[in-house]
């Protein structure tokens, strides 16, 4: 084996700015090695706290621009416009344009270090989205540490479609969104969107690849034998995003493919079977009326259950706006791009299922959250079957005000259990795309706790709560006893909310 040696090199970007990064020469194991990717060699900063990527081959000169305005305005156009700054944490967006030694690079800032696990088997490993929506994976080798909640699968889910939307905001596509190009980490619900530099601007850049294996949608799939040129062929663009989109979600929340079920079009070639299965004869394991492509079991499902058994933990399981989407996604809208669910609506859903969570009852849970809305009778846990632990459940129904006076139905519920808080996101609609707290938006208004049978709803710093029916007020750091019917205001300002309590009693 031979000595090596770790040297630094220093280059000057396109803009001016001074960039280090590491090299070992020679057969050293070192976490400065350079590591590679499909098209690009990667190589650390010393302080490890971006990278510098070099292409292996020569850009062209529609490459070179793309690149040149990655890095100027369509960076800024991401986050420099208002509410930007929430954003950056979403993307491993390349900050500055390289070069060295004939090749051109970017530096982009290294992932974040949730998103490596940390312990056993995998330790060190990224947490690339394929560790997460496979069954298999999943079961046997996240750590039980890093498999997260409920809850936190659906904040990766509502962090990845709040990316989805702000590029296609900014008229740009990703072109191949999957779970090799998205980092998660379901523990504190972070997700991150990265290989930004092949983003597709439609008329101007193309897309350099067609997508990833069980992402690529329908209508690129029945076209990838078609010359570029021919305009029959269908390339990556945002309505191909929102396909890939779909099936993430779909993915991560029930670990299995919402497409790849036990119906075979070809038993003898595999690139037919793959082009009916995910193209022509695309069709949803859980279609309400084809049941042909429900998977089958044998002995060899075992790594995969119970997620891959769709009558016990159909998506149903998400809830009504979740299930509605799922539908829209691979139902109604599977062979017709245009009417495909948006990012913004994905996001949207997954807002509005997180306020329908109840934790379960058994701590071992491996979900540790469940879906109830408006449940008549006791409500059991689809994950693990274990019922809900109390005798009584408290359902909000929210109404909105436009004037301060009226207040609207909204289609929108919360539901209650014991020292559940409420949040501004709660109080008021406005300015809250997609209910997402962030900042003093994190701040807990209130909270509600069951006591010898009753329920209570405790003021913590909301500037008046008042009953609507009776007039009595609730002033911060005091409480009041909940009632079924009641209708509490919790913000008269416009754009705020009245909670009708609705009580379910087992």
């Amino acid at each position: 084996m031979s000595r090596s040696a770790q040297r630094k090199v220093t280059v000057t970007a396109r803009d001016g700015q001074k960039v280090d990064f590491l090299v070992v020469d020679g057969d050293c194991e070192s976490r400065f090695n350079m590591k590679s990717g499909g098209m690009k060699d990667v190589y650390f900063a010393p302080d490890m706290s971006y990278v510098v990527a070099l292409y292996r081959d020569k850009l062209d000169a529609t490459s070179l621009e793309r690149l040149e305005r990655l890095v100027g305005p369509y960076r800024r156009n991401i986050f420099e416009r208002e509410g930007g700054s929430s954003y950056v944490e979403l993307y491993r967006w390349p900050e500055r344009i390289v070069d060295h030694e004939g090749r051109t690079g970017i530096v982009v800032p290294i992932f974040d270090s949730k998103f490596f696990f940390s312990g056993g088997a995998l330790d060190g490993a990224e947490k690339m989205g394929d560790w997460f929506t496979s069954a298999k994976n999943f079961n046997r080798s996240v750590p039980p540490s890093e498999k997260g909640t409920l809850l936190g699968f659906l904040n990766v889910c509502q962090n990845l479609s709040r990316a989805v939307k702000r590029l296609h905001a900014a008229g740009l596509a990703h072109s191949d969104l999957s779970y090799k190009n998205c980092l998660v980490d379901p523990s504190t619900g972070s997700a991150c969107v990265i290989d930004i530099d092949g983003l597709v601007v439609p008329g101007i850049f193309p897309p350099d690849v067609v997508g990833t294996r069980d992402f690529i949608a329908p209508e690129v799939m029945m076209t990838l034998g078609l010359r570029r040129e021919d305009p029959a062929k269908r390339l990556p663009c945002a309505e191909t995003d929102l396909h890939a989109l779909a099936v993430l979600v779909y993915n991560l929340l029930l670990h299995r493919h919402p497409l790849r079920g036990s119906k075979v079009w070809d038993f003898e070639d595999d690139e037919i079977q793959e082009s009916m299965e995910m193209g022509e004869k695309a069709l949803f394991i859980e279609h309400p009326t084809d049941p042909t492509n429900r998977r089958k079991f044998d002995g060899s499902d075992d790594a995969f259950q119970p997620w891959i058994d769709t009558g016990r933990l159909p998506s149903s399981i998400m809830g009504r706006h979740l299930q509605e989407l799922f539908l829209s996604a691979f139902v109604r809208n599977l062979h017709n791009p245009g009417g495909r669910p948006t990012a913004d609506d994905w996001e949207d859903a997954l807002a509005r299922t997180r306020d329908l969570l109840v934790p379960c009852g058994n701590g071992s849970c491996v979900k540790g959250f469940h879906v109830v809305d408006g449940s008549p009778s006791r409500p059991v846990c689809p994950f693990c079957g274990t019922p809900y632990p109390h005798s009584s459940l408290v359902y909000l129904d929210l109404h909105s005000t436009r004037n301060g006076r009226d207040f609207l139905p909204e289609r929108r519920r919360m539901t209650v259990y014991p020292d559940c808080y409420i949040y501004p996101r709660h109080a008021s609609n406005e300015n809250f795309p997609g209910g997402k707290p962030s900042g003093e938006r994190k701040e807990a208004l209130g909270y509600f706790a069951l006591h010898n049978g009753r329920w209570f709803f405790a003021n913590l710093r909301l500037p008046s709560v008042k009953d609507r029916d009776t007039g009595a007020s609730v002033p911060p750091g005091s409480h009041m006893p909940l009632r079924d019917g009641q209708s509490l205001v919790l913000s008269e300002r416009v754009g705020g909310r009245m909670a009708v309590v609705r009580m379910a009693y087992f």
